[in-house]
Parts: C-alpha cells; structure tokens; sequence
C-alpha cells in the first residue's frame, strides 16, 4: 500500500477514535445535565456541563435526535449492567424476587429524571429509533422468561406460557416502581421491596398450585 494511503488511513482511524471519545464523553456530560435540570434540560445546558459551545457539541452529533439517541443507548446500557446480578440468583424464592424488584427501584429513586428524558423523548418521537424505555423492559422480561422458564422445567412444569407473565410483572413493578419513587407516601424502600415480592410470588404460586407443587417461598430453590 503506498506510503499515502497508509498516512490517510492512519489520520482517519485516530479521527473516528477521537470523535467517538468525544461522544462519549458528551453523553456522560448529557447524564449529569439531566440529573441537575430534569427531564427538561436543554442543549445549551448540556453543552455548559460538557464545557463547550453548544456549536461545539453538534460538530459530534447529526442534531438533536441524534443526541437524544446517543443518551438512550448509554441509558439501557446502564440498566441492564445494574441488573446484571439479578440473573444469577441465589438463595429462597422471595430473596429472589426480593433482589430484582430492590434493584429496580434503586436504580429508579437514584436516575428519576433521566427516566422521565427518556420517557419524554420516546413519546415524541425525537429520539427516532427504538423507545428506551421499552427496550429496557423488554430486555428485562426476556431475561426474567428465561429464568421463568428454567425453574419450572425443573420442576416437571412445561405447559405454561411464560413470556406474557414475565412482560406483565415487568410492567406491573414498573409502573408501581415509577408511582413510588414520585410519591412514596411514606412507604420505606424496604416496605415496597416486600410488598412487590409477595405480589410477584402471589402470581408465581397459583401457578404451582395448579400444578400441585407446595413451595415455602422462604427455602431455597433446587438448582
């Protein structure tokens, strides 16, 4: 390859590294704007926390939407890395369920507006691509089907569909954790955490019931 080429290629390959740091680097300053202003934050006050001209800030991104994209994507990385543990549980049914749903509503109470951004964003449209917010849950409940799904094989059950309930509980602890962390009521983080749980395994149990399968919610699961 001539000498040329190689030196174009070489500038080319540390611009691309170089622009995708900065955009990194801009999207965490996006997470930090949102956390200060609210799900309202504007341009101009993510360009002040990234300490650029908001000129400067689109040299990286293709406008708005574009932006809005960048901090979606980083957003459901968080999530899912934050939940991560949850899908190699341990322990009773309860302490399960127990860990999931502590999860969630900590990572909620802790990133309450960029929740509401994203839920924002989403519903108008200006993130032009998959809704954060759903794919988070939807990751969620695909994972939670899975482990659905093994622990019921091991228990001879074979004949439940268990992807709607996985979405549906999914939901339903989404939509109470979201009430909550905008008005708790005096509920302590503790009493939601059991609360939710026992809701959750409510569900869970009928369905070994019909099974006639007895399982003390307090003793660990077979593995």
């Amino acid at each position: 390859m001539p000498r040329e080429r190689v030196a174009v290629d070489g500038r080319a390959a540390r611009w691309s590294g170089q622009h995708e740091r900065r955009r990194d680097q801009f999207v965490e300053a996006a997470l930090l704007a949102i956390a200060e202003h609210g799900p309202a934050v504007s341009t101009d006050q993510i360009a002040q926390r990234a300490g650029v001209a908001r000129t400067r800030l689109y040299k990286h991104f293709d406008g708005a939407a574009d932006l809005n994209r960048a901090i979606a994507a980083r957003a459901v990385e968080l999530v899912i890395a934050e939940l991560e543990p949850v899908w190699n549980p341990q322990g009773s049914p309860l302490e399960m369920i127990g860990t999931a749903v502590a999860t969630h509503l900590r990572w909620l109470r802790e990133h309450t507006n960029l929740y509401h951004y994203l839920t924002k964003h989403s519903a108008s449209g200006t993130t032009e691509g998959p809704d954060a917010v759903a794919d988070v849950k939807s990751s969620i409940a695909q994972r939670l089907t899975a482990l659905f799904g093994s622990y019921l094989a091991l228990l001879g059950i074979e004949d439940v569909r268990v992807e709607p309930l996985a979405y549906g509980l999914v939901g339903y602890v989404d939509a109470a954790a979201v009430r909550w962390a905008e008005h708790p009521a005096g509920v302590t983080l503790d009493q939601m955490v059991d609360q939710l749980s026992r809701a959750i395994w409510a569900v869970i149990n009928e369905i070994l019931e019909r099974h006639d399968i007895s399982l003390d919610p307090a003793d660990p699961l077979p593995l």
